[in-house]
């Protein structure tokens, strides 16, 4: 009956959101309306994870529903090969920290960041 599905992620600044996740974490566009000019909605593949970007004003305006971006519920989990270096160059590119790379349960090292929005998103790797 279901067949896929993907987190669509609401934005003040949809170029913003494309910069960060498309330039920054290696995202491939996949579907984007309308197809000229400033999108209002964007859907992005990361292997086989679909993420998806609406504006404000779409969700205003085709559900009725007033988002909040950034409002922290939930995370955006990515997983990498080096924490550490991707924790480097995503400050480097401006993109705030709010939890440095650190070691956690299960081999895991974990750093937080925040998207443009403010929404958290966590990168990953096994430790080494």
């Amino acid at each position: 009956m279901y067949a896929d599905a993907l987190v669509n992620l609401y934005t003040e600044d949809i170029d913003a959101g494309i910069r960060f996740y498309r330039d920054l974490l290696g995202f491939t566009e996949t579907f984007r309306t309308p197809h000229e000019g400033t999108p209002s909605h964007i859907e992005m593949k990361l292997g086989g994870f679909t993420l998806g970007l609406g504006t404000v004003e779409a969700a205003r305006q085709v559900h009725g529903v007033e988002p909040v971006p950034g409002s922290p519920a939930m995370v955006v989990v990515v997983w990498t090969d080096d924490v550490d270096a991707a924790f480097a160059e995503m400050t480097a590119a401006g993109v705030p920290a709010l939890q440095p790379p650190h070691d956690t349960g299960n081999n895991n090292r974990n750093a937080l960041l925040s998207d443009p929005d403010g929404n958290l998103v966590e990168i990953v790797a096994k430790r080494s």
